[in-house]
């Protein structure tokens, strides 16, 4: 960590004069392929899930996911350990993004699609105890929650990306006052925090242009920088990204079956997965039993899949 942060620093001071090459705020940079990637290898971890939107690491051998029901009913919160067990840790209605803190993991629940086109305010962030099942209700009346992150302040970021004002909410750590985040960014998806930049990254998923928006916590009235990819957006269909141990964005594009590396500080992209359908979530391992240095990602057609250069 004390490597990444003076890297970041190095950067940000080398490029202090030129602004950075995400972009200063509210301009957009088309990001430039890159070949630093290198060869990644594929390989099936779990399969026979339901279809799974979002994963995240329990930190005691579990891998948690979320699994939705293409009816909009049902669903639940699944917890998986390296020797191919899965369990049910909490029935949570069409869940959406995980966060993992305390002992407690915060899920969405009402990421729906019908939630999304009739503007339903029916969604919630609910927190599961990881050690007794427990379900409590943390936050209401929001719509079609799918992504989360919890920021420094112990609140949250959640996203929406269908309907009208598929922005960005933020709440309080209790629930309340309930806001737009960053009104300016359309069609949210994934969200993850970056404690040492202090800023939170969000993907765009169906406007014309895939983004990758970086908002400052610190000033989050000021228009987020941002890096856009290759290709029409849709068919992309950025979901879910997450901040590696090397500083980088790892995104799923959804559509395309593919999982993009994005260095923020360079304004570079390159593929390291292709040919995962309907690819929706990534996380680096943590954990026992989960290697840190590959990345596992979930799936649409109920698979996990472990990536590793």
């Amino acid at each position: 960590m004390h490597i990444r942060k003076a890297l970041v620093g190095g950067l940000a001071a080398a490029q202090l004069g030129a602004g950075f090459a995400l972009g200063m705020p509210g301009m957009a940079t088309a990001a430039t392929e890159s070949t630093v990637c290198g060869n990644w290898t594929a390989a099936t971890v779990a399969s026979g899930f339901g279809s799974l939107e979002n994963l995240a690491f329990d930190g005691g051998g579990g891998l948690l996911l979320s699994e939705i029901s293409l009816t909009g009913s049902g669903g639940g919160l699944y917890r998986l350990t390296p020797d191919g067990t899965h369990t049910l840790a909490a029935a949570v209605e069409s869940p959406g993004g995980i966060v993992v803190n305390a002992g407690k993991a915060y899920v969405n629940s009402g990421n729906t699609f019908a939630s999304g086109v009739t503007n339903s305010p029916d969604g919630k962030i609910v927190s599961v105890d990881l050690a007794t099942g427990t379900v409590t209700t943390v936050a209401t009346g929001l719509h079609m929650p799918n992504g989360l992150a919890q920021l420094p302040d112990g609140g949250f970021a959640v996203s929406r990306d269908l309907g009208p004002d598929a922005v960005i909410t933020r709440v309080a750590a209790d629930g309340s006052g309930a806001h737009a985040l960053a009104p300016g960014l359309n069609s949210t998806n994934g969200l993850a925090y970056d404690p040492v930049r202090r800023e939170l990254f969000v993907s765009t998923t169906f406007d014309a242009v895939t983004a990758i928006a970086a908002i400052d916590i610190d000033r989050p009235d000021a228009a987020p920088r941002r890096i856009t990819l290759p290709g029409f957006g849709p068919l992309n269909s950025a979901d879910d990204l997450t901040v590696g141990p090397d500083g980088a964005v790892y995104v799923a594009l959804n559509a395309a079956g593919q999982v993009v590396r994005v260095d923020p500080d360079a304004g570079t992209f390159c593929t390291i997965a292709t040919g995962l359908p309907f690819v929706s979530s990534v996380r680096f391992g943590s954990g026992p039993g989960w290697d840190p240095n590959s990345l596992y990602a979930t799936g649409f057609l109920g698979t996990v899949t472990r990536l590793t250069r």
